[in-house]
């Protein structure tokens, strides 16, 4: 009888074992500030072998989308609902609606929040920026460790250096990369910090609990302005984009044709500035030059990442997800002079500062050696004391072949890359997936895989349901349930039904009406011809503004044609 008892015990534990090792590690990874067609697996002629590998082995969803902003993005990332509905529908200030708290509200969950009573370790390294608290001393409620992750290593805030990273922290404390006694690489780089932490992370997970599942979020600021990265990885692009936008433009659009990422019928979208006629051509090139570095050199962190999980025999279970948070940046961040300091000068005019002392500004005043930090054509992008981005014409570029950028809701703002790697998970190795999907399914995707459970109250507050769907059907070649896709950001708003897109400028920006599967480069406005299919998408977007705490939206137009109708105001 004991024999017995031992035996069931003993099926009863590899049971169980196998159960819990079905559950696969999921990694999320997100680049910042970049476009549809910037890397190599997306028509690109930047160098990513890493994510090109991924690509082979796994799946790339060709329409799906985020919210054309970072803020936004990361709070719809993050919670699995519309951004509106987690209280970041713009920026980092509170603008007096629950939409536009400028942080997370309690009325949604992390995905590390959901994962970890599932059982899952949950790590983060990269850039946080949900939260308007990112001072030393303040409020830390909404800071990684508070909404769900074990470990963090990153900056809270938004953008800042490379070289110098305003709030970087370390769990709940914030540290000068000058005097951290728990990393001291011979040349302080943030993309190689962010990817050598989320290593660390990892090791010390299979050190202390190997057999626990986990889930890391790996949150890059490449290639968000400022155009920074070492020079070893410009030399690689030196020259290369002598050519212009133009030509690089038709390029990558040819080479998308070709690998059947876009139709033939799709045109390519009107092309932004001509390097020709630029009066700083060699500056300009260059930018582009330090871009496709910033790029490469992130791709490496991958690699690395990537390469961590072979060691320790965990890539055929573990789910990675890389994807973008908006489309290419159109912003002339740093493009003009600044102050009294064109140029670099010969010789410091600050104070060098301490080891120790914390840098405070997205755009730091001065190097640690006392040097001014310069912005415009006086100043080659791609060293400390440089803070310049890359411009107009070549997010156009970044966007190829789309319409708009950054900002916009057209699909030069909102496309994003998706590549979807699980050997045990994904039988679809090298395809292209075409269904549409959304950053509102990453959560519900999450949830899913892990077997995990979406809680309907947290600490005795409601929790908004999941918006997303999980896209598990699709990596089986199944349907993933869909009505409908919303946006809004900035009075730019959308609504996609199938191929159809209603889609607008700004407040008083009229509807344009697009089927997407004949131009989804947004070149043929069908609004006139169809203005019943208008009459009805728009009262959908209304209805989901309404719902979803997107309304008033910034910029609201008076003219009911144009926009939807301002709410009464709660007394």
């Amino acid at each position: 009888m004991k024999r017995l008892l031992t035996i069931i015990a003993m099926f009863y534990l590899c049971l169980t074992g196998a159960r819990a090792a079905a559950r696969p590690n999921i990694v999320l990874i997100m680049s910042d500030d970049m476009g549809y067609s910037d890397i190599g697996c997306y028509g690109g002629e930047i160098d990513t072998p890493n994510l090109n590998r991924l690509a082979d082995h796994g799946l790339r969803f060709t329409q799906f989308y985020n919210t054309a902003r970072c803020c936004p993005t990361r709070a719809s990332l993050l919670t699995g609902l519309y951004p509106h509905q987690a209280g970041v529908g713009h920026m980092m200030d509170d603008r007096g609606y629950d939409g536009y708290r400028g942080d997370l509200n309690r009325r949604c969950v992390t995905i590390a929040e959901a994962l970890h009573p599932a059982g899952y370790a949950t790590y983060m390294a990269g850039k946080w920026h949900v939260t308007k608290e990112t001072r030393p001393a303040g409020p830390k409620d909404n800071w990684p460790l508070q909404r769900g992750f074990d470990r963090f290593y990153g900056t809270i805030h938004g953008a800042g250096s490379f070289y110098d990273p305003n709030s970087l922290t370390r769990d709940n404390t914030q540290i000068s990369p000058y005097a951290d006694p728990a990393y001291q690489p011979e040349s302080y780089y943030y993309t190689d910090a962010i990817a050598d932490h989320a290593i660390r992370f990892l090791d010390d997970h299979y050190r202390k609990t190997p057999d626990q599942p986990f889930f890391l979020y790996v949150a890059f600021t490449a290639a968000h302005w400022p155009m920074h990265a070492p020079e070893k990885e410009i030399a690689k692009y030196r020259g290369k984009y002598a050519a212009g936008y133009g030509e690089i433009r038709r390029t990558r659009y040819e080479k998308m044709k070709k690998m059947g990422l876009i139709d033939p019928q799709w045109a390519l979208s009107p092309q932004a500035g001509n390097l020709e006629k630029t009066p700083n051509k060699d500056w300009e090139a260059r930018c582009m030059e330090v871009y496709a570095a910033m790029v490469d050199r992130m791709d490496q962190g991958i690699g690395r990442i990537v390469g961590d999980l072979e060691r320790h025999q965990q890539l055929d279970n573990t789910l990675i997800l890389f994807l973008q948070d908006n489309g290419g940046c159109a912003e002339g961040f740093g493009r003009n002079a600044r102050g009294d300091y064109p140029t670099r000068p010969d010789k410091p005019p600050f104070k060098p500062m301490a080891p120790d002392e914390l840098q405070s500004d997205m755009i730091p005043k001065q190097t640690r050696d006392g040097f001014p930090v310069i912005q415009g054509p006086g100043a080659m992008p791609g060293p400390d004391g440089t803070y310049i981005a890359y411009g107009r014409g070549w997010a156009n570029v970044s966007n190829t072949p789309f319409r708009e950028y950054k900002h916009w809701v057209h699909e030069g703002g909102i496309a994003t890359p998706l590549i979807a790697h699980w050997p045990a998970g994904i039988k679809r190795q090298g395809e292209w997936e075409p269904q549409p999907g959304h950053l509102i399914d990453i959560m519900a995707t999450c949830v899913d895989v892990a077997g995990a459970t979406y809680p309907a109250t947290v600490n005795g507050e409601s929790i908004k349901p999941m918006e997303g769907q999980s896209l598990k059907p699709a990596f089986q070649g199944g349907k993933i349930p869909r009505e409908a896709l919303y946006w809004e950001h900035e009075g730019n708003r959308a609504v996609r039904v199938g191929p159809w897109k209603l889609v607008a400028k700004g407040g008083k920006g009229p509807w344009e009406l697009y089927n997407l599967e004949k131009d989804r480069s947004e070149q043929h406005d069908l609004a006139g011809q169809d203005p019943q299919r208008v009459e009805r998408l728009a009262a959908m977007w209304q209805a989901y503004a309404e719902r979803a705490d997107v309304l008033p939206y910034q910029g609201m137009a008076k003219s009911a044609t144009s926009a939807p109708r301002r709410p009464k105001q709660k007394k």
